[in-house]
């Protein structure tokens, strides 16, 4: 008689169990989370006055004496079901700051507001997808022996649109270095946004926070030449934030021209190095700010797009755009193995490799050499710019019935006992996965049908 693979026995070991409709609730509640982490421990809510236990919660009581909660990690190449949570959270983060609600007042979507990108410069031409990728008439080879140009027309999909026309050419160390100090960049960026919209209404610039304040929230994405670009809504508010309406003198004008000059002046100088010197690192010249409005009759794209485009990048990982890998790096070795172009490969080795010199130790470079050497969020916002991922969770928990009681106290005793699923229970949870996502995607052909 045959014997049933391992994860059927496993599955069927599962249902099999006495516990498996709580178990089912469990699964069901992370929304079949890949890589469920499991917690062991109990939870008191007391009457604040009196002491009196008002409810209590212990794991001993549930399947193998633990509960499943979710991994919460953003990348859909690793948890699809936790990813679109993270998504639908983003969405609705960036939506409450471009139109309102989730205690963010409906006025600003009046208040200035623009959708900017900002690019990385060129680190070296690299091949193009669209029209003729780079022609040149005098047919020229560069000193390592190599085509200056390129006359094919590649495809979106094409294998060869980012990579270097020459590696030899590349500057792979200003690229790993570009990214270390991204972030910085992008911090310098919003100071100098400030200044120039100080001086422009002829305020001394240490009281432009009287007078106005800049909330954001940024995303940066991987571009096919594997250099992080970055979208970013900017909002301009009164002194109190969005509660408060921007001065008079605060345009959507006068904010366009301070982001574009600031983005042509910022940069960032790396520490020296015997190896690569002392870069002056800045934005690439391709720089783009356009107004936004809360509907579709003004030029710029409408707050929903903008929302949704964010949400759809903030899940993406390394490795699903090709620029990395979505897990840490920690030999030499894991780099010849990784699943990713030879260009990303040479990025990865340039950043590991400057990791071990004394004047980079500050930047972690092998620590994030599994992103190129970009180490910032994906999802960076400003305090005042909307609601939070915690406040978003939280508001979700009392949707399904975990309410507050007033004057309680709780005491919680919890402990991490492991994570992930077994063979069977990744095979069941996976199709209680697919179950929420066709459900959630017939309601929404049902809300999108017409009347």
């Amino acid at each position: 008689m045959r014997q049933l693979p391992e994860v059927d026995r496993d599955a069927l070991r599962i249902a099999q169990d006495p516990q498996f409709p709580r178990w089912l609730e469990q699964i069901t509640a992370t929304g079949g989370c890949t890589h469920p982490v499991h917690l062991s421990g109990s939870t008191n809510t007391l009457d604040g006055a009196t002491g009196e236990v008002l409810h209590h919660y212990d794991t001993r009581n549930e399947p193998g004496e633990r509960l499943s909660v979710r991994c919460r990690n953003r990348r859909a190449t690793i948890c699809a079901p936790c990813s679109r949570l993270h998504a639908g959270d983003t969405f609705h983060l960036v939506r409450a700051g471009l139109l309102g609600g989730k205690n963010v007042p409906a006025t600003v979507r009046n208040r200035p507001r623009l959708f900017v990108t900002l690019t990385a410069p060129s680190f070296g031409p690299v091949h193009r997808a669209g029209d003729r990728c780079r022609p040149r008439r005098d047919g020229g080879i560069c000193e390592h022996g190599r085509p200056l140009g390129c006359g094919a027309i590649h495809a979106p999909n094409d294998l060869l649109a980012g990579q270097p026309l020459c590696a030899g050419c590349y500057d792979y160390p200003g690229h790993v270095l570009w990214h270390a100090h991204a972030s910085k960049l992008w911090d310098r960026f919003v100071i100098d946004v400030r200044r120039r919209l100080a001086s422009s209404a002829g305020l001394v610039q240490c009281h432009f926070a009287d007078h106005a304040r800049l909330s954001f929230a940024r995303v940066a994405e991987y571009q096919k030449r594997a250099a992080v670009h970055v979208h970013a809504v900017v909002r301009l508010d009164g002194p109190a934030g969005p509660d408060d309406e921007p001065p008079a003198w605060g345009t959507a004008n006068r904010l366009t021209d301070a982001v574009f000059a600031s983005a042509r002046r910022v940069l960032v100088h790396t520490p020296h190095s015997p190896a690569v010197g002392e870069l002056a690192l800045r934005w690439g010249v391709q720089v783009d700010a356009r107004p936004l409005h809360a509907d579709t009759n003004g030029d710029g794209p409408d707050d929903d797009a903008v929302a949704a485009y964010v949400a759809k990048y903030v899940t993406k990982g390394a490795s699903e755009t090709g620029a990395g890998t979505d897990h840490r790096v920690t030999a030499w070795d894991d780099i010849a193995t990784a699943s990713v172009s030879e260009h990303v490969r040479t990025l990865m080795r340039t950043c590991w490799r400057l990791g071990g010199l004394p004047e980079y130790e500050p930047l972690h470079l092998r620590t994030w050499t599994h992103t190129l050497g970009y180490r910032g969020h994906i999802l960076t916002k400003s305090r005042a710019y909307s609601t939070t991922y915690a406040a978003l969770r939280a508001e979700r928990a009392h949707h399904v019935g975990h309410v507050d009681i007033p004057d309680a106290i709780t005491e919680r005793n919890w402990r991490y006992v492991g994570s992930d699923h077994t063979p069977g229970a990744a095979l069941i949870a996976a199709g209680i996965a697919e179950d929420i996502a066709m459900n959630r995607e017939v309601a929404r052909e049902e809300r999108e049908a017409p009347r």
